[in-house]
């Protein structure tokens, strides 16, 4: 993405426009899946990927302005890059927003994700989200166990989930992916 500082709901294509193939945020340990939105309560592909990874807990949540309280400063939150020491997974059931990740040279990454679209950012791995312009997005957050919402600001590269991170994917590079059919 570019480094304008423009409104960050907005796409932040560089110029020319330059797309990343999904092997590359695999590299990155990112996982991700285009499931059936519509259809989430009897989704086999969706129950797979919950038995095979154990994510037990399950909620949804809305961000918009007429639903989250203290939305802007909630957004605000959400953009500043931090970390967490589990997996943050989220399943987009309706709307639309942006993960921004970080390549293994520190350069941004804007992942667009949509209705149906599951992703999985890794434990330790910097990153930030933001709505984009329909400021709005239904999505289900998935953990394994109980929940922990901590972020984490950068700089925080003393924790072990950044350091295992760092080790795993950056410098060796390697993921682990769970077919979901």
């Amino acid at each position: 993405m570019d480094d304008s500082e423009e409104d960050q709901r907005l796409p932040h294509h560089r110029e020319p426009k330059e797309y990343i193939p999904l092997d590359k945020l695999s590299e990155l340990g990112i996982l991700s899946w285009r499931l059936n939105a519509d259809d989430w309560e009897n989704d086999e592909n969706l129950k797979k990927i919950r038995e095979a990874r154990g994510y037990s807990y399950m909620d949804i949540c809305d961000v918009c302005p007429e639903k989250l309280p203290n939305y802007e400063a909630k957004l605000k939150d959400f953009f500043e890059e931090h970390l967490h020491t589990d997996e943050e997974i989220r399943y987009c059931l309706e709307g639309s927003g942006y993960f921004d990740v970080r390549d293994q040279n520190d350069q941004w990454i804007r992942i667009a994700v949509k209705k149906g679209g599951m992703i999985v950012l890794p434990a330790g791995m910097y990153h930030r989200f933001t709505l984009d312009t329909n400021n709005y997005i239904k999505a289900m957050r998935l953990f394994v166990g109980e929940p922990v919402w901590t972020p984490y600001n950068r700089p925080h590269d003393h924790l072990p989930a950044r350091k295992e991170y760092v080790e795993r994917i950056i410098n060796q590079g390697g993921n682990h992916a769970v077919e979901a059919r």
